[in-house]
């Protein structure tokens, strides 16, 4: 069975996880912790990245959006729609839900890795900042959820999912329809919402 490498609080990871179960694709799920950099996860994917997905044959497969792209793939374009404009939007919603989470886990990790003094509060200032922007501009027109979902969906709902868990209370207030979009995802699925970062 086709494996996927991953961390129960990564964005990234429960983007592909969610991917791969809406897109029908059966996965076995295999956590590692990157910082022990266990041979499962080296000997796949150098970089020691999650998640990185292991297929049947052992070809490997790595970064996100490359994972979503060859899921659409094999699925039958269960993640991206056909129509050339509508899947250009999907592609973005996407690249911009993990550009979110790129700005997060620079903000997370700044804090996590490096003592109190030697913290950058400059730095984490620029990621709130683009945190702050990408929120706003999805605040005001969030993408509409209903039972049919696009890898842009579900990228958001990740990203809105990590904000919940390391960010809770900073991100919500003036932002009530994305707090709402995030509610309604889990209501319509919640076989996914099971899958966010935790």
């Amino acid at each position: 069975m086709t494996k996927i490498l991953y961390a129960s609080a990564s964005p990234y990871s429960a983007k592909v996880l969610m991917a791969a179960y809406y897109a029908g694709i059966p996965v076995e799920a295999v956590a590692v912790n990157t910082n022990e950099e266990p041979e499962i996860l080296i000997s796949a994917n150098p970089l020691g990245k999650i998640p990185t997905l292991i297929t049947d044959d052992g070809k490997t497969v790595f970064d996100s959006r490359v994972i979503t792209q060859y899921l659409n793939r094999i699925s039958g374009n269960k993640l991206f729609p056909r129509n050339a404009e509508k899947r250009l939007d999907a592609e973005r919603l996407e690249s911009l839900a993990d550009g979110l989470c790129d700005a997060l886990l620079a903000h997370v990790y700044e804090r996590r890795f490096h003592p109190p003094e030697k913290i950058h509060q400059p730095w984490l200032d620029l990621q709130w900042r683009k945190t702050v922007r990408a929120l706003d501009l999805l605040n005001e027109a969030p993408p509409r959820v209903s039972a049919k979902l696009n890898a842009g969906h579900i990228a958001l709902a990740a990203a809105l999912g990590y904000l919940s868990l390391r960010f809770e209370g900073q991100w919500e207030k003036g932002r009530p329809k994305l707090k709402r979009w995030l509610k309604r995802f889990g209501e319509l699925h919640p076989e996914l919402a099971a899958m966010l970062p935790k």
